[in-house]
């Protein structure tokens, strides 16, 4: 089995002892990172150095980290293909966009819109892991996800305590 670690929206521009403890406490048994954009600088993730690491760009990402990940990447996880970018440009409905985007997926991350969601739509799960490091304007608390790829996807959402 292959346990990957989601996160999304840490904006951040440089990495912090929060950022550090928060990693630790929930991807430290993780064999793979999964970073859905927003990260804003790209050197936020060479704190995960010496693990898998799967990330694309969001909209609020500085220029080189514009230029330095994709907008979205798709890849394997085991025996399944994980679609990930980050949602921003997919409109209302970024789910149906995310359809469209992956039609091959077993599953499909994004972010964006820092609303944790983890369910199943047409026989594939879509994760979105919420905001990693920001409380969203709906005081939706800060969430991450964990993705188990075995025989089968399993996937869920995990919140961080209010500060």
């Amino acid at each position: 089995m292959i346990k990957a670690g989601i996160l999304s929206d840490t904006h951040l521009t440089k990495v912090t002892g929060k950022l550090l403890q928060r990693i630790d406490q929930c991807f430290a048994d993780c064999d793979v990172i999964i970073h859905a954009g927003d990260l804003v600088d790209i050197s936020l993730l060479d704190v995960f150095e010496g693990r898998p690491l799967h990330a694309v760009h969001g909209n609020c990402c500085t220029r080189k980290t514009l230029a330095g990940l994709p907008n979205q990447h798709t890849f394997q996880l085991g025996k399944f293909t994980i679609g990930l970018t980050h949602g921003n440009g997919l409109g209302n409905d970024i789910e149906s966009g995310l359809l469209d985007i992956f039609p091959e997926a077993d599953c499909m991350i994004y972010g964006h819109t820092h609303q944790a969601v983890c369910h199943w739509v047409a026989g594939k799960l879509i994760i979105n892991p919420g905001a990693f490091q920001m409380v969203s304007r709906y005081g939706v608390p800060c969430s991450y996800a964990i993705l188990e790829a075995g025989e089968q996807l399993k996937g869920s959402i995990h919140e961080l305590p209010l500060e």
